[in-house]
């Protein structure tokens, strides 16, 4: 049966009592409202490891004013019951003023990549991503932490923090796990109305074509995207944030595609934004 920890002390003694005992910690960070893309990090790491913690807190660090913390989907009970169904040990639930207290000053920045693709739009989002995981990291203590590549900025910029911070865990990259027709699972989908989420089908669709054109011998970073942006523009419904080809290895613009290339999407439909990605 899982254990719910709310208090970030007691979170620390139980991580340092399974460290003692020997045991292996995988770790999966995440802001609830869990899907098949969540559980199927919960379900790894309960394969890689002894023991998984779980972590469901919505971070205010990562959100802007105007964004949407506030009605950011919550289902307590249900997260709960779903991570219990997916092997974690412990589900670590802490509060805001115990994450962030009084007079909270210190923020971890990976530079230059934190303001690049989805940091253009979202200036403060991936400070907020990298000092909340690293807080979770020495709190919790894991061997592992996983993370989905749908968030694939996220995950390369996480990669990047614990390399050049010399941490002492390995981060885990788990497949975007998608619905049926296609669309990347999200806890953001709930906020899209039938005919949004009917066009929202065009994100993956618009990345399956730029592949295909690809994996038939393009090479000019250029063409790919024209492709991806020709089937997102069948819908009047998506407007994009950006549409690019950068290099995993610096986050910077590519004008080839080949191994180690991401393309990259963010679109809106209404007041909902979306991101996927392909990578070679």
């Amino acid at each position: 049966m899982i254990q719910r920890i709310s208090a970030i002390e007691e979170m620390k003694a139980v991580a340092a009592g399974l460290r003692r005992d020997g045991k292996s910690i995988g770790l999966v960070p995440t802001m609830g409202y869990f899907h098949e893309g969540h559980t199927s990090l919960m379900l790894r790491s309960a394969a890689d490891n002894d023991d998984t913690i779980v972590t469901l807190f919505v971070n205010p660090t990562q959100f802007s004013p105007c964004e949407d913390l506030e009605k950011y989907p919550r289902n307590l009970e249900r997260d709960t019951k779903l991570a219990d169904e997916a092997g974690a040990s412990f589900l670590f639930t802490p509060d805001n003023a115990s994450m962030y207290p009084a007079g909270y000053k210190t923020y971890v920045t990976v530079e230059g990549w934190s303001s690049r693709l989805c940091g253009i739009s979202r200036p403060i989002h991936f400070r907020g991503v990298t000092t909340v995981c690293a807080k979770l990291f020495n709190i919790c203590a894991p061997d592992r932490a996983y993370f989905g590549m749908k968030d694939a900025q996220q995950l390369l910029i996480i990669k990047k923090m614990v390399r050049d911070l010399n941490m002492n865990l390995e981060i885990v990259a788990m497949p975007t796990v998608r619905e049926s027709d296609g669309l990347a699972m999200s806890s953001r989908n709930v906020y899209l109305n039938p005919e949004q989420r009917k066009a929202a089908t065009l994100i993956s669709a618009g990345l399956t074509e730029a592949k295909k054109l690809v994996e038939a011998g393009e090479t000019r970073a250029e063409k790919a995207l024209e492709a991806a942006r020709a089937k997102l523009a069948e819908s009047p419904l998506i407007k994009i944030d950006y549409l690019e080809a950068v290099s995993e290895d610096t986050l910077e613009p590519t004008q080839d595609v080949g191994p180690g290339t991401l393309i990259a999407v963010a679109a809106y439909l209404g007041a909902t934004r979306l991101i996927d990605n392909l990578s070679f």
